[in-house]
């Protein structure tokens, strides 16, 4: 691909996790020794402050209101899972560690520490940047997307292919999209015992599902253009496909 959209091919670290914390519902909770889960309990304000809703009777209530302010006494963790069934499903965890403070009928949880987790290695990202950052605006529709695409147009993912390089795609027995977000679409490449992803960033960002269905037209378009590498079905030959 043309080297000149490398600036915008992938989100920011600070950005990437918000937009974790903005489309996961379901958080992790490890305090005084102990670890719950809490599934749809969480809301996230404008700032990336987590507040949790949890019964009164919870440990992590008390736990809250004996822990010394201020100091790092519990870690949140969320965890990215792709919304289409593919090997290696985690695309990346995120931890808040920090404190709880009661606020409002719920907990407050102040972080002092954000670190995210993705198959390049973890990185410990800057709290204001993570308090400055907004989610990526296609996060909490992601999952729609790409199982709508999977599932109604898979000779579109297969014809996206031909933007890959031919050495990418030795081996193959099946390709499935695994991310979209405005800077581009990443596709996970499974061969027999391994798996590999591309990414075929868009011409210019996507603030919306309108402007995604734009970017998309163009990139099967150039995929229209280019020359065949190959037929993926013909390489589905030992049950992966």
């Amino acid at each position: 691909m043309d080297d000149s959209h490398s600036w915008f091919a992938a989100p920011a670290a600070a950005e990437r996790a918000r937009s974790v914390l903005a489309a996961s519902w379901s958080c992790a909770v490890t305090a005084d020794g102990g670890r719950e889960e809490f599934v749809g309990a969480h809301t996230v304000g404008e700032d990336g402050r987590v507040h949790l809703d949890v019964p009164e009777d919870s440990a992590l209530v008390t736990a809250a209101i004996c822990a010394p302010r201020g100091e790092p006494s519990a870690v949140l963790e969320f965890a990215d899972v792709a919304p289409v069934p593919v090997r290696s499903r985690i695309r990346a965890r995120l931890w808040l560690a920090g404190w709880f403070a009661p606020e409002d009928g719920a907990l407050a949880f102040h972080a002092t520490r954000v670190v995210l987790k993705q198959p390049s290695g973890a990185v410990v990202v800057d709290l204001d940047e993570f308090a400055a950052a907004a989610p990526d605006p296609l996060a909490t529709a992601e999952a729609h997307l790409l199982t709508h695409l999977a599932d109604a147009h898979p000779d579109a993912v297969e014809r996206l292919t031909r933007l890959v390089r031919h050495d990418s795609l030795h081996g193959a027995v099946r390709v499935q999209p695994l991310a979209v977000d405005r800077h581009g679409l990443t596709l996970r490449i499974e061969r027999a015992r391994a798996h590999g992803d591309v990414r075929l960033p868009f011409h210019a960002p996507a603030d919306d599902v309108g402007q995604l269905t734009e970017r998309m037209h163009v990139l099967l378009s150039q995929a229209s253009s280019a020359s065949c590498t190959r037929a993926l079905q013909r390489q589905r030959t030992d049950g992966d496909g």
